[in-house]
């Protein structure tokens, strides 16, 4: 009967020793990963990106230090380049500009033209791991997207780098100095040359947190992965901003793309061949997301905050304020200074058509001057659902739509879910 007794006790302490051990190892589990060829079509580049995979370092991450992480979730010409600029300028953030522009770039080409479920699917997927990644400051697995390849892990061919403060500093530059902080960004890589991903990614984990934008995922319910996923603290800031402001904003930066549009605005005749899915394409991501958000589902609590681009414009600071204290992160002196002279300022002054200097309430009505009456009644019967979804009112005449003095925007307070 001792004996008997003593077995129970060892394997009993065997077992706990076991998932002590699994628990560990779990913790401490890298986040590195290769793409896996999903089709035919990828196949052939299966073996340089195992090989890529295998001579690239591989980081752990430990739960005991936990990073923010946060995601800038955000459709083209929705102010989304202002937000990023609000943690860009934290001195605790490593922010990135865009980096799922890559995985959009190199997989495009590879799958149908058909904008299938599986195409959706692969290029969700990729950009999924690559987020997951990025989260964990490997800069490495970048490598995997870029084109051409990096050499001895350096490049010229990151997206928008100069967008990013943090690989514009040391240790990533050495070559700007105190005169240098407010530079555009393509000064700041004519002389930083080079982007070193070693120091980039050293540099991501001398950071506190992490922030991505990303206007290359359609609804935070593609997130769901990430957002459960134990080894990430990820929130969610959703970006949205009036589509009829969308419309005219496009319209006016990408001019080709939006063409028949303005063809529509300056002749009065709507073309037979307009393409109404730049316009209900939008709406409709807006609306399933929103949804989405707004229904607060479980696996979204504590990790979900609703911003419009309006509230932000109007009130910068008070806004801010919220979103850092949603986020759990102090808001640090940078950012409030970079808040006071870049929402009054001459837009002129930015020579980048992505600039952030503006004054950001007169920025946000502007729209109201740019599309003829006979587009924006469209774009509201066309979005009908998700205006009143978001609290945007409808212009019932073009006298209304000029007219300052109504608001077309209601009071809402979009709390986050906590």
């Amino acid at each position: 009967m001792q004996c008997s007794w003593k077995a129970v006790l060892l394997l009993a302490l065997a077992s706990i020793a076991i998932q002590y051990t699994a628990i560990r190892t779990f913790t401490a589990k890298s986040f590195h990963s290769c793409p896996i060829p999903v089709n035919c079509s990828l196949s052939q580049d299966a073996d340089a990106a195992e090989r890529l995979c295998d001579e690239s370092p591989t980081f752990t991450y430990n739960l005991s230090t936990r990073k923010t992480h946060v995601l800038i979730l955000a459709t083209t010409r929705s102010g989304s380049s202002f937000v990023g600029q609000l943690f860009n300028q934290h001195f605790d953030v490593f922010y990135l500009f865009e980096p799922l522009y890559h995985v959009q770039y190199t997989l495009i080409p590879k799958l149908t033209q058909s904008k299938s479920t599986t195409d959706r699917r692969v290029m969700l997927g990729a950009s999924r791991d690559l987020l997951r990644s990025l989260y964990d400051c490997d800069l490495y697995f970048l490598e995997n997207y870029i084109k051409p390849q990096p050499i001895n892990h350096t490049t010229d061919r990151l997206f928008r780098r100069g967008a990013s403060k943090a690989l514009c500093s040391p240790p990533v530059c050495e070559a700007l100095g105190a005169v240098d902080l407010h530079l555009e960004e393509g000064d700041c890589v004519k002389k930083c040359g080079t982007l070193n991903l070693t120091l980039a990614t050293e540099s991501c984990r001398e950071h506190g947190h992490v922030a991505i934008k990303t206007v290359r995922v359609p609804e935070v319910n593609d997130l769901r992965a990430l957002v459960e996923d134990p080894r990430l603290n990820l929130k969610v800031i959703q970006l949205v901003r009036d589509p009829r402001g969308i419309l005219a904003s496009r319209s006016e930066t990408f001019r080709d793309t939006y063409r028949l549009w303005r063809i529509w605005d300056g002749t009065g005749r709507k073309p037979y061949n307009l393409d109404v899915t730049q316009l209900t394409t939008v709406c409709e991501d807006f609306w399933n997301s929103v949804s989405t958000g707004l229904n607060r589902p479980p696996w979204l609590k504590g990790k979900y905050m609703l911003v419009r681009y309006e509230d932000l414009a109007k009130n910068p600071m008070k806004k801010t304020e919220e979103i850092y204290d949603f986020l759990g992160i102090p808001m640090d002196g940078n950012v409030e200074r970079w808040i006071q002279n870049n929402t009054r300022g001459d837009r002129s002054s930015s020579k980048h058509k992505y600039g952030t200097v503006r004054n950001s309430a007169a920025t946000a009505e502007k729209w109201r001057f740019r599309l003829s009456y006979e587009i924006v009644a469209f774009t509201q019967r066309a979005c009908q659902q998700v205006l009143a979804q978001l609290g945007y009112r409808a212009a019932r005449s073009e006298e209304e739509l000029k007219n300052l003095s109504i608001s077309l925007v209601e009071e809402r307070d979009f709390l986050p879910f906590s």
